[in-house]
């Protein structure tokens, strides 16, 4: 896996969420109160920007705020129509202040 530099912890407050180009590809960071999820910065149904749409963090989903598609953060499914195509997950982690990310290999890349 190759990890590289998405932002730093403290730039996505908790319950929020970031965009951030990674190896340019559009990523959404998102902090629920204690994890950080990173997911493809394009709803798969209108490709709008995910960062500009509210985070559930009880139910660790992602709305687009254009039509209401929702999206699991750990797998990129659609939780909510009108939306029925997954987005690419990545995995990333904290690494000291920074959150790291590999968008070469997406956690759901056999659903995709």
């Amino acid at each position: 896996m190759t990890f590289e530099h998405a932002c730093a912890l403290d730039a996505v407050p908790a319950g929020g969420v970031l965009a951030v180009d990674v190896a340019g590809t559009e990523v959404a960071i998102v902090r629920t109160d204690d994890e950080v999820f990173a997911i493809h910065d394009v709803c798969s149904h209108a490709a709008i920007a995910l960062s500009e749409g509210d985070v559930d963090t009880e139910a660790c989903e992602i709305e687009c705020w254009l039509h209401g598609s929702r999206f699991d953060l750990r797998s990129g499914k659609p939780t909510g129509l009108p939306a029925y195509e997954p987005v690419p997950v990545y995995p990333c982690k904290v690494e000291g202040d920074a959150v790291v990310v590999d968008v070469a290999h997406p956690i759901n890349e056999t659903e995709l």
